[in-house]
């Protein structure tokens, strides 16, 4: 009785693994023909891409940094949206600096986007990102 039991609830999981639905988040005002999609929602839980501050309608970054992960964010907020969540549905956020002495700039245009309960953040200092980003963002969001 106990092997079938296994048996059936490891039926039961491969079943419900399959029926997850895989929907592609695509905004209108980004850019398409990319080799990877803007977000992916799976059930209630998105996806988020690493977002740049790159200008969506011109495609150049800012030089003011503050102004750069404002664009970032607003970036992310136009995917969030075009999956009907918004910033206070996120749960794991994960920040890449190309320089963290940039850390407390990033911090005090980060937290007027995420409210209290703030997602769960990890920040990472690396050597490079695409072009001359400085900052690249990415989110897990759940409704």
């Amino acid at each position: 009785m106990r092997k079938f039991a296994v048996a059936l609830l490891g039926l039961a999981l491969a079943v419900s693994a399959t029926a997850a639905s895989k929907k592609v988040i695509q905004p209108k005002d980004f850019p398409t023909g990319r080799p990877f999609s803007p977000g992916i929602l799976v059930d209630d839980t998105l996806y988020i891409a690493g977002q740049t501050g790159t200008d969506l309608k011109t495609g150049q970054l800012p030089e003011d940094f503050d102004a750069e992960v404002k664009q970032c964010l607003d970036n992310i907020g136009l995917i969030l949206k075009e999956a009907g969540m918004s910033f206070d549905d996120a749960v794991a956020v994960q920040v890449y600096l190309t320089d963290m002495s940039l850390f407390p700039r990033m911090n005090a245009v980060y937290t007027t986007y995420f409210k209290e309960p703030r997602p769960a953040r990890t920040t990472v200092g690396v050597a490079k990102l695409v072009g001359t980003a400085r900052i690249e963002v990415t989110v897990t969001a759940h409704r």
